[in-house]
């Protein structure tokens, strides 16, 4: 078996934020930041909203979204749109899209009573859009939470869910999706969760030791978003010391450094991924996925379809 694809991590630029997206914009590198409510710079009163921030520069784009949560970015040209739901578990995605970061329209992409919605990703393919969104309910359909289900878009803006036996996966957990297509496939980068030990109940599990689980990234790739093929070299991203450390530029209190040096990490969650200047810029969270995280950048030192291939050796 070949090695794996070289990530290299470079360090540890926020506490207490989580989702974000890296995109490429009008030529220049952006993250895409979905900023909770306890973020502590800025808060705007403890509501959430959403925000870019340029890479070279560290600009935040003015605020927008407030009161959604969640969400992921997509670039359509020079159109940027945004995808975030109305609560934790919401029972709607609303799409957000702007030609300059500062004057958003907005419409509801997805409408579901009944679900539980969670993370969501979008890609584009030969034949129109597609997104992922990650549910926890209902249980009838979700079986073990969390799992992916899928929608089409020839637009960005008006949605239709596929039937639900397009998903990944019923059978165990699958959170935080990060969606591309390539050569005929659609690849998704997303987290599994690993029981060290403990009582079969999950969400007693989750509730009473929520540190003895590994949270790792894998990779699946699927020809119909039905049937997955797991890559033999997962994981992709898993805890280890190069989380803890300090990105090139990242300015933190002396408490933010003691917390980043001896916070439980077990944990690397919430990827996402984009390609600029030849390489694929990464974002990931890292701790102890329970309230105590971390977003973090990484490289691969290569196009992002180079990436994906690299995961599945023929």
């Amino acid at each position: 078996m070949p090695d794996k694809p070289t990530i290299i991590k470079t360090g540890t630029i926020v506490c207490d934020l989580v989702e974000a997206t890296p995109i490429v914009w009008k030529g220049r590198l952006y993250r895409y930041e979905y900023v909770r409510a306890q973020y502590y710079q800025p808060n705007l009163d403890g509501e959430p909203y959403f925000r870019f921030i340029d890479i070279e520069t560290g600009a935040a784009s003015p605020p927008f979204a407030h009161g959604y949560v969640l969400g992921c970015a997509h670039v359509e040209g020079d159109r940027l749109f945004v995808y975030g739901t109305d609560i934790w578990g919401g029972e709607e995605v609303r799409v957000w899209w702007s030609d300059d970061m500062e004057n958003w329209e907005t419409d509801v992409a997805l409408h579901l009573p009944g679900w539980g919605i969670f993370n969501t990703s979008v890609c584009a393919d030969p034949d129109g859009y597609t997104m992922a969104f990650e549910c926890g309910e209902p249980k009838d359909e979700v079986g073990v939470a969390f799992t992916m289900f899928f929608a089409r878009s020839a637009d960005l803006i008006n949605w239709e869910t596929l039937p639900t036996e397009h998903n990944h996966t019923r059978e165990r957990y699958a959170a935080c999706p990060a969606l591309r297509y390539l050569d005929g496939r659609s690849y998704m980068i997303y987290l599994e969760a690993i029981l060290d030990a403990g009582p079969p109940n999950w969400n007693e599990y989750m509730a009473e030791s929520p540190e003895q689980v590994s949270w790792l990234e894998y990779i699946a790739r699927s020809p119909d978003l039905i049937e997955w093929e797991l890559s033999p070299l997962n994981p992709v991203l898993a805890a280890d010391d190069d989380d803890r450390i300090l990105a090139d530029g990242a300015e933190f209190t002396v408490g933010e450094r003691e917390r980043i040096a001896t916070a439980v990490d077990v944990n690397n969650s919430d990827f996402d991924f984009c390609e600029f200047e030849g390489e694929t810029h990464i974002v990931y969270a890292w701790g102890n996925q329970h309230g105590v995280e971390h977003l973090a950048t990484a490289i691969y030192p290569g196009p992002l379809a180079a990436f994906l291939r690299a995961w599945f050796p023929e």
